[in-house]
């Protein structure tokens, strides 16, 4: 039985991440950076928590949650047009920082295995913080964005690659050659048999069932929870870490249509776990550490914050895509990945790497998180200035003569367009009349058979998130129409669109809901039973919110 101690230990994380949270918002601080500080003082500083087994086991299930997120960000689908430079940057990046960085050790005087660990830990981003910044912004499918995904999806390859060795080493008083071989051999031997059972079920299993699921989004969600951990006990039958299971769930997930409304479902139950696992990871951290290792981890901020972004600038331009997409990805991509601290805890549990290096990956990581943040929120200040100071001019930065031409999703580029909520019968019949009579149109449902062979751009999701909203193009739209008959959610899209400023037309089923409707903003009120539909357009073109 859980004592007091743990429920103790765990209030104080969580209260501590919550105040940490409300104040590192006031000054841009992403919240990955503010829980290993909200650790850090907690743990080493305050000595307030101390770990232990049942905080280890909250911890990991955060680490397969957020493995498991970060494969459903990857979609092969979306990547599809930047996979030739996803790979080469993705793969040359890595090479060419790991080597700088390799040699950064050594010459600071790191051990060459440690060595090895920390220059390998700084070459990676971040899907999580690059992901959600993309997506707060709306970026996430511009052509910089999935330049900057694709990157991340085959660095994350590579980091499994990695994983998938580090299951195959013993302790550190085990590296003899026999003992690594075969560790190594049986390590691989089980990552293979899991990709191949991942992609026999991906293909042939799992569409079926998760199709009929997706039409009762609770069970979708309780579906992919249950495949990513039937996936992680897989990789423990196999011999590989979990983080590798929940990694290759999510992924095999994300090709399907519905990924992005079960990413939205599972990110609120991922967020405690994860905070818990990047507090007990600040926890981790040594306070003599943070001192003595503060010049060589500022060494490496340096490093990552200034390498990184030139490197990715040359490799896109050198691949023939324009100068100020190749900026935004560089800058969008400088800092470390939560896969680096995963990495170098794994090896310090097998007895590979110190303590020491377990506190430079921590500093390094809150150091280039934090500061890559504040670049990204000025991108284009930024590249402004590079512009003026001729940076861009110099023959290091020359692009190809073929310029990459930036093609973007279709309803990511709608504008005065139409949003229609709720794909029943009078919302497709809504659809399709609109459609008639030359309005740009984008049906929104959260079932993906709704949404097929309609003659419109179509968006997979619920309207209860906000991003969902955001990636429609609500504030670019000049009508939203609900023709959903949940009271609850129409409320809820009358006040976003009060809020956003846009014209809102609501199905109404019970007279008695009208005056809640009108009092959060309601431009118009849709009563089938009583107008029909094509009385309803003419109204709303006789509001000349439609096209005349």
């Amino acid at each position: 039985m859980v004592d007091a101690f743990f429920f103790q230990s765990l209030g104080i994380i969580v209260i501590a991440a919550a105040v940490l949270v409300m104040a590192g918002r006031m000054i841009r601080m992403p919240a990955i950076v503010v829980y290993l500080l909200a650790g850090v003082l907690i743990g080493p500083t305050f000595d307030w928590v101390e770990m232990s087994p049942a905080l280890e086991l909250i911890s990991e299930t955060g680490i397969a949650l957020l493995l498991f997120l970060v494969g459903l960000e990857l979609s092969f689908a979306k990547i599809r047009d930047v996979g030739k430079v996803a790979v080469v940057a993705g793969i040359g990046q890595v090479a060419l920082t790991g080597a700088v960085a390799y040699g950064a050790c050594l010459l600071l005087g790191i051990p060459a295995l440690e060595a090895l660990f920390l220059s390998t830990a700084v070459t990676f981003s971040s899907t999580v913080v690059v992901v959600k910044t993309l997506a707060e912004r709306g970026e996430l499918n511009l052509l910089y964005g999935r330049i900057s995904v694709g990157i991340l999806l085959m660095q994350d390859l590579v980091v499994v690659v990695l994983l998938t060795m580090l299951a195959g080493l013993g302790g550190g008083d085990e590296l003899d050659a026999a003992a690594v071989a075969s560790g190594l051999g049986k390590a691989f031997g089980g990552m293979s048999l899991l990709l191949g059972l991942t992609w026999f079920a991906t293909r042939h299993i799992l569409p079926r069932p998760f199709r009929w699921a997706s039409r009762a989004p609770d069970m979708l969600m309780i579906w992919a929870l249950s495949w990513c951990f039937l996936m992680v006990l897989a990789a423990h039958w196999f011999g590989l870490s979990l983080e590798v299971g929940a990694f290759l769930a999510g992924l095999a997930l994300a090709q399907f249509p519905y990924n992005e409304d079960l990413r939205r479902r599972v990110h609120p139950l991922m967020n405690l776990f994860v905070a818990v696992f990047f507090v007990t990871l600040g926890i981790r951290v040594s306070g003599e550490g943070l001192v003595q290792n503060m010049g060589t981890a500022l060494v490496l901020i340096v490093l990552v914050l200034l390498l990184k972004p030139v490197l990715f600038l040359w490799i896109n331009l050198r691949m023939g895509y324009d100068a100020r997409t190749s900026f935004l990805s560089g800058i969008t991509l400088s800092q470390i990945s939560e896969f680096s601290f995963i990495l170098v805890g794994l090896g310090f549990s097998r007895g590979l790497v110190s303590q020491e290096i377990f506190s430079i990956t921590a500093i390094v990581g809150v150091g280039t998180i934090a500061v890559s943040s504040y670049l990204f929120s000025y991108r284009y200040k930024l590249h402004e200035w590079a512009e003026r100071q001729g940076v861009l001019g110099w023959k290091l930065f020359q692009p190809r003569e073929s310029v990459a031409v930036d093609s973007e999703p279709a309803h990511a580029l709608l504008f005065r367009h139409v949003i229609v909520v709720g794909m029943n019968t009078l919302g497709r019949q809504i659809v399709k009349l609109l459609h008639e009579r030359g309005e740009r149109v984008l049906a929104v449902d959260t079932d993906p058979a709704k949404l097929e062979n309609l003659p419109v751009h179509t968006l997979l999701g619920s309207v209860e998130y906000l991003s969902v909203l955001q990636e429609a193009g609500l504030e670019r739209a000049k009508l939203l129409v609900s023709a959903l008959r949940i009271e609850d959610a129409n409320d809820l899209l009358a006040y976003r669109c009060q809020s956003a400023g846009i014209p809102s037309a609501i199905h109404v089923i019970d007279l008695s809901v009208v005056d809640n409707l009108l009092d959060l903003g309601a431009d118009y009120l849709m009563i089938p039973k009583v107008d029909g539909v094509k009385e309803q357009v003419k109204i709303l073109r006789k509001m000349r919110i439609l096209q005349p």
